[in-house]
């Protein structure tokens, strides 16, 4: 692409943005090179190329409340979340809201698992819009830099559940405890509620997913009719809700049994804000 459809492009893109958004886009406490990306490849420029789609599925298709986003404190922060959905349109609503609703207004950076960075084009668009990899290394990294990072601690098998396990928290990882207790960082409880019905996972065509390398292949109620489109969400309506700031203390090389310990804490505390999120909903879709 010549440089000149580039300018093109990013003043069009400009044009889409209204001055609140700029101004939110100055605030942004990030730190790029003289090349204008940071370490990890995060790209502000590239990241206002996003915007406009995110913004329409926050405020148009999912029309996203939040609630207790006061809760948030300044500072380094590790954001902890249910995960659900099929595809991690969860995640970008989460980072949405950050951006859009939070202050000062904030870029969570989301920990992706090893295999997406294995995908074609995610691969290459993840680190461009402040996604990466969520190893230990580049965790404690971005948390030693004052940066906020979110993390799904049931990963793959909480996006993946069929509807029947609707919002119904899988296994907890542990690696993240570790890093809270080697780096002092408070953590964010977020339940996430209406993801889990944007679309109806009927059951998981395992074997074809291990062949293929990928953790599930959900199966939906029109998947033979639509195909791939099956899996585009329903305009359901999200609420996402934050609490109050966790803060624990430990040797991050505790056994495991202090570890769970720990980490049963943070998702009790997520399971009974689904709960009472759920109590309070309307409807899935209002």
């Amino acid at each position: 692409m010549s440089s000149q459809m580039k300018e093109r492009i990013r003043k069009a893109i400009d044009g889409m943005l209204d001055e609140n958004i700029k101004q939110r886009i100055a605030r942004l406490n990030v730190q790029l090179n003289e090349y204008g990306v940071d370490p990890f490849g995060f790209d502000i420029e590239f990241t206002k190329l996003m915007l406009p789609m995110a913004m329409w599925l926050y405020t148009k298709w999912f029309r996203v409340e939040t609630i207790g986003i006061k809760n948030v404190p300044q500072g380094k922060i590790m954001v902890v979340a249910n995960h659900s959905g099929q595809i991690p349109i969860d995640g970008m609503m989460l980072l949405s809201a950050m951006f859009l609703e939070a202050e000062p207004p904030r870029v969570l950076r989301s920990m992706a698992e090893r295999w997406a960075a294995t995908l074609p084009v995610f691969s290459w668009l993840f680190p461009r819009s402040g996604q990466i990899v969520g190893t230990r290394e580049n965790c404690k990294l971005l948390l030693d830099r004052g940066e906020s990072i979110l993390v799904f601690p049931e990963g793959s098998r909480g996006i993946s559940k069929p509807f029947a396990k609707r919002y119904q928290l899988t296994e907890f990882g542990l690696g993240f405890m570790r890093l809270v207790l080697m780096t002092d960082t408070p953590i964010v409880p977020v339940a996430i509620v209406g993801a889990e019905e944007q679309t109806v996972n009927l059951f998981n065509l395992k074997p074809l997913a291990d062949l293929i390398g990928f953790p599930a292949i959900p199966i939906t109620p029109t998947m033979p009719l639509l195909g791939p489109l099956a899996l585009f969400p329903l305009p359901t309506k999200y609420h996402i809700y934050f609490g109050k700031a966790m803060r624990f203390s430990g040797d991050p090389n505790e056994d495991d049994a202090e570890i769970e310990d720990k980490v049963r804490q943070v998702k009790t505390t997520i399971q009974r804000m689904l709960s009472d999120g759920l109590k309070a909903r309307k409807h899935i879709f209002w």
